[in-house]
């Protein structure tokens, strides 16, 4: 299942992203700052060292003669590995002394004061001031660039911690600044058919308000509309149940009158077409009552009696042909938060669809197990998966010739869905090959 769009997760991961990128420029800046004032701190530090130095050794080879040839060649010292090295070399070049870790070969550099970059050192050369003596210092490069990164690496260091702190920091406060935008999605999605009441938007942002408004508008127009149209149903058909029962009467009253023939063949199906017409009239004055709300109540009721009284007149009903069978578990009840009347209609449409539509050579099964769930079962080929979902619209029906308007179980659908259960259709039946199933499961 593909994975629905969220606002925060983009929010979260566009943040977090333009922050470390703008850190490692930071960081980059740093560091090529960093290197410019180290390279000035190595240089006059190098500078210094050497001016130093070179008086330190004059008055060292002055004391020690310059003829001494163990004197001159290299300055024995406990280091081993020296972070600046330096040669005394002579105005032709040749080395008279030399550090401990300093190579035997004169540097690559003039002999000319100041500094000279070669490929691995930086060397800066002084002289003495009759020009006899030069002095050379040589820094390698490779100390120099450990130098800034080991600073680069310790500004990259709180980047690790930074990236999680950010993400939950991002999030917490994305969160908080969309709870009224998650707030009124919620409050729109609990709009129907049976709640149409106005969207709250007192405690609402300014930058939300709009929407509100607009859907209060919206929904207005459409409340108008379908109390229209709730209306006209149940007028319409409120006002047809007297013309359809007197036409009814005087038709079947007619019937018994005429003599055998095609007349009182044609009668008969004047009297079976007006009982159809009856059903349908009823049937819209039940969806006029589904479409107006009637499921949910706000107490608690035991609807057991309601489903023992039901099933008790269909038995009396010569209808049914003695076909229902009723089998409630011992001691079972059903107290939920639903209108019996409402209850009612929802269990006269599934046993009627039951009588109607399942084999007539079969019995209709009504039963209620312990947890309260009820269900409609009767017998009859299977019904294709793809025909059990379009059988909840209205005016469908499915693969049968019985009489019939395709409300029943729209009908049965919208008024369970108002008292907060589900009405499951199941065909093969449970625990069968066959047959047609109708479960009602009620919140408790």
């Amino acid at each position: 299942m593909k994975r629905e769009r969220s606002i925060t997760r983009p929010l979260i991961t566009a943040l977090t992203t333009v922050m470390v990128i703008f850190w490692l420029l930071a960081i980059g800046l740093s560091i090529r700052v960093m290197q410019h004032e180290f390279d000035e701190i190595f240089d006059s530090a190098q500078q210094e060292t050497t001016e130093r130095l070179l008086a330190l050794i004059l008055d060292d080879m002055e004391q020690r003669g310059l003829g001494d040839p163990h004197g001159i060649a290299m300055l024995n010292s406990a280091a081993n590995s020296e972070y600046l090295t330096y040669q005394v070399r002579d105005a032709s070049g040749k080395i008279l002394l030399r550090s401990n870790d300093a190579v035997s070969e004169p540097f690559p550099a003039p002999l000319e004061p100041g500094f000279y970059d070669s490929a691995t050192e930086r060397i800066y050369t002084e002289k003495t001031s009759d020009g006899t003596l030069f002095l050379q210092v040589a820094d390698r490069f490779k100390n120099r660039r450990e130098a800034v990164r080991e600073s680069a690496v310790t500004l990259l260091i709180p980047l690790v911690a930074l990236i999680p702190a950010s993400i939950f920091a991002i999030w917490f406060i994305v969160g908080r600044a969309l709870k009224p935008l998650d707030a009124l999605r919620r409050d729109i999605g609990t709009k129907d058919g049976g709640n149409m009441a106005a969207l709250e938007s007192a405690g609402l942002p300014k930058e939300l308000k709009p929407i509100a408004r607009s859907v209060n508008l919206l929904l207005g127009r459409l409340r108008s509309a379908l109390e229209s149209e709730r209306e006209f149903t149940a007028n319409s058909a409120h006002e047809l149940r007297t013309p359809i029962a007197g036409a009814l009467a005087q038709t079947q009253r007619l019937s018994e009158e005429l003599p055998p023939g095609p007349a009182r063949t044609r009668a008969n199906q004047i009297e079976s077409s007006l009982v159809n017409l009856g059903r349908l009239a009823e049937k819209l004055l039940q969806l006029a009552r589904a479409e107006a709300g009637i499921g949910g109540s706000a107490t608690a009721t035991d609807l057991r009696p309601v489903l023992d009284m039901i099933v008790t007149d269909y038995e009396r009903d010569h209808r049914s042909q003695g076909r229902l069978r009723y089998a409630p578990a011992p001691g079972a009840t059903l107290v939920r938060n639903a209108d019996m009347d409402a209850f009612g209609i929802i269990l006269r449409n599934l046993i009627e669809n039951a009588l109607v539509h399942g084999d007539r050579q079969l019995p209709v099964e009504v039963s209620l197990d312990q947890n309260g769930v009820v269900r409609v079962v009767n017998g009859g080929p299977l019904v294709p998966e793809r025909d059990i979902a379009m059988l909840k619209k209205r005016f469908r029906r499915g693969n049968t010739g019985a009489s019939g308007s395709g409300l029943g179980l729209a009908i049965t659908e919208r008024i369970v869905a108002q008292m907060g259960g589900t009405l499951d259709l199941i065909s093969p039946a449970s625990g069968r090959t066959s047959g047609f199933e109708a479960r009602i499961t009620l919140p408790a």
